[in-house]
């Protein structure tokens, strides 16, 4: 095989699989217990040091002197994939997103604080030998944010808050190169058939650190009475970018690799660059108290996917014409949060809510490694004060995907294209249903 030929297969192989998980609208939504609650809605409601993420403005309104809390939540999530009449499920493990915070007051009307939270993540495992092996095996990707803030009540009833966000992020995939299918025929042509069937016979395990990547969370909040409060709160996009990704191949057995071996050898060790986009975020939110004991919350949240065209994969020179670049054609996406919370005592608080998040992805150009689809995910919690200043929070959510049908993805047969067969290009179509459990706790104590 030509240099060349090589240096096509890790182009093409890199370019249907390096960071696209982030960009399934899996944006995370479960970082207060106390807000999980009420449908993670909290972008009009003062919620101390909790606010600096969903609007750094509602830190303004805190009369408090020092603000703790932490959350923590386990996310459970079962994908099902029915590819020709057969279903193939996930084996994924546990994913563990969390919040902590920490406040304090610098004058009345002023208070800054700093948070660390995990905005964006994904955890998926189809095993390594299922048909769509050749699409995605397994993904594990967090992106992590630290975030300084300040928050000024202008006016008894107007507050502005701005925070940086501070970020970086890591990834670690796995991806067939060479389906079973594909190697059979090869070795059918040769002479000596083998019979992997959907056993991967050559996969990919990419792994990298991205850059540090900065941007900002800022918002506004106006409490127009004791009853009706709004807010606003913007999360500006940045770029993930993985300079020095390592890309390592594995295969099925001593066989597959004698023969594929000398095709993908120069994968190993090899660096690749690429980019993961982590979109803005618009929220707008309105809280109604009709009496003191009920909060009611409403946000909507435009998550702007749209900037995520394409996926492009980068060599340095003189490999620059083995880029890749991969279509993705995102749209914008709406999630809509809903919430209600009631003082049964004075120590103790129960909550409902509701989610609704519907899906960026385009279902032509649709990939398994995180099944994008409308969501639907009820809600409900409590919080419990053993002590004054001390809150326990507990918080539950159900993911119920809507389900997408006859979603496709379209592939280059590296083997096919390398012998110059013309049908090197082949389509993986398949139906997708999704749902998660996803139990939260978290611990506050302000005074």
């Amino acid at each position: 095989m030509t240099h060349c030929t090589k240096r096509h297969l890790i182009a093409a192989g890199l370019a249907m699989a390096a960071l696209t998980a982030s960009a399934e609208g899996y944006q995370i939504n479960t970082l207060s217990a106390k807000q999980l609650g009420m449908g993670h809605a909290g972008v009009a409601m003062k919620l101390g040091s909790e606010s600096m993420f969903f609007n750094p403005a509602g830190l303004g309104f805190s009369d408090k002197t020092l603000d703790i809390s932490g959350s923590i939540t386990g996310i459970k999530a079962v994908a099902k994939a029915t590819y020709e009449g057969t279903e193939y499920e996930t084996q994924n493990g546990l994913s563990t997103p969390l919040s902590v915070n920490a406040s304090f007051r610098i004058y009345d009307n002023l208070q800054a604080g700093i948070s660390f939270y995990t905005p964006y993540g994904s955890s998926i495992n189809w095993t390594n030998d299922w048909p769509g092996s050749i699409l995605n095996q397994k993904v594990d990707l967090k992106v992590y944010t630290i975030q300084p803030t300040v928050a000024w009540r202008i006016t008894p009833k107007l507050s502005v808050g701005a925070g940086l966000m501070v970020s970086w992020g890591k990834v670690d995939l796995n991806k067939a190169l060479v389906s079973g299918e594909s190697f059979d025929a090869l070795t059918a042509m040769m002479g000596i058939p083998t019979s992997l069937g959907d056993i991967a016979a050559a996969s990919v395990n990419l792994t990298g650190t991205s850059q540090v990547s900065v941007g900002a969370n800022i918002g506004a909040m106006y409490e127009f009475n004791d009853q009706w409060t709004a807010g606003v709160s913007f999360r500006t996009r940045m770029q993930m970018k993985v300079k020095a990704g390592i890309a390592r191949v594995s295969y099925a057995n001593e066989t597959t690799k004698g023969i594929l071996e000398p095709k993908l050898g120069l994968i190993n060790e090899e660096n690749f660059k690429a980019a993961m986009p982590c979109p803005y975020v618009l929220n707008f939110g309105v809280a109604y108290k009709p009496i003191q004991a009920l909060t009611l919350a409403f946000d909507a949240q435009l998550t702007g996917w749209k900037t995520y065209r394409q996926l492009n994969i980068n060599f340095p020179e003189p490999l620059s014409k083995f880029n890749q670049s991969i279509t993705k054609d995102y749209r914008n996406a709406w999630a809509f949060h809903i919430g209600a919370q009631y003082a049964l005592t004075h120590r103790f608080d129960v909550r409902a809510g509701l989610m609704v998040d519907t899906s960026p992805v385009n279902i032509d150009y649709y990939n398994p490694e995180t099944p994008g689809m409308t969501k639907i995910e009820p809600t409900a919690g409590f919080s419990f004060r053993p002590i004054e200043r001390l809150s326990v929070d507990v918080a539950f959510m159900y993911i119920a995907g809507t389900g997408i049908d006859n979603a496709s993805c379209t592939y280059e047969d590296l083997l096919l294209k390398e012998s110059g067969n013309p049908a090197y290009m082949k389509k993986f179509t398949a139906d997708y249903r999704v749902h998660a459990f996803a139990p939260s706790i978290g611990l506050s104590y302000a005074f």
